[in-house]
């Protein structure tokens, strides 16, 4: 499930030199911030949903952000449990590392990808230590959904992102829809629709129209998720949030 909802989320051209950077770049997220989802096909709730902020670590002698995405649940016969992990340098958000670990029904899966941004190169460590070409400033499956909180969303327009660590799958565009009001478990909230239309077969192919609510404010936290499959609709809606490692949380327990 989680590679409907996360691996399909790939790409991302830079809207400036980021390497240019020296000191840790304004993010509107921080430490300890938790968002936690209902996941629903159709009407039917099938799992839970949480995205972190957990911490930041050193990797190969940078500070990066670790963000973890992480999808449970199934029905009676098809149980998920996978999980999503990025590092993003603190001054560009360039994904350093990317682990997966998918847990769907009787396959488990794991992948491990370092990611050389000074090179443009990445290794899929799975599968040994051959060195593949890359991008200048990457984003991986995970990174891409705090990255994307840092773009100034305009509506009516359309951004290009040429930034997926895996070159085939780029570009990814990003259409700035509408503003409206949306009512979601933790609340109601203005939001800011966008669309995401990338290289895949899956959510955020152009026949799925995926459909993406922000928060219309400083935070642009994703408030809920809709798309269209052959076979139904998969849904998130934000169930809780809590902002801070110390901060209240917000919503249904």
């Amino acid at each position: 499930m989680i590679r409907l909802l996360a691996a399909a989320i790939v790409g991302a051209t830079a809207l400036g030199d980021a390497s240019a950077q020296s000191r840790p770049a304004a993010v509107p997220f921080e430490l300890g911030e938790s968002l936690t989802y209902d996941v629903r096909f159709g009407a039917v709730k099938v799992g839970t949903g949480r995205m972190r902020v957990v911490g930041q670590e050193d990797v190969r002698g940078r500070t990066a952000w670790r963000v973890r995405f992480s999808v449970s649940g199934g029905t009676f016969f098809y149980k998920v449990d996978d999980v999503n992990e990025s590092w993003m340098d603190v001054e560009t958000l360039n994904s350093l590392r990317f682990v997966q670990d998918l847990n769907q029904g009787s396959r488990d899966r794991e992948r491990r990808y370092e990611i050389f941004p000074e090179r443009a190169v990445y290794q899929e460590l799975v599968r040994g230590t051959e060195e593949r070409p890359s991008v200048r400033d990457p984003l991986d499956d995970g990174s891409f959904l705090y990255f994307i909180r840092t773009v100034p969303l305009v509506v009516g327009q359309s951004y290009s992102f040429d930034r997926y660590f895996r070159p085939d799958r780029n570009p990814v565009i990003i259409r700035v829809l509408r503003r409206e009001r949306v009512r979601v478990p933790a609340g109601e909230f203005n939001a800011i629709v966008v669309q995401p239309i990338i290289k895949t077969s899956g959510i955020f192919s152009e026949g799925g129209q995926a459909e993406i609510w922000l928060s219309d404010d400083e935070k642009r936290i994703m408030l809920q998720m809709r798309s269209r499959l052959s076979f139904g609709s998969l849904n998130l809606y934000l169930r809780s949030y809590r902002l801070t490692a110390n901060g209240a949380v917000v919503g249904e327990q």
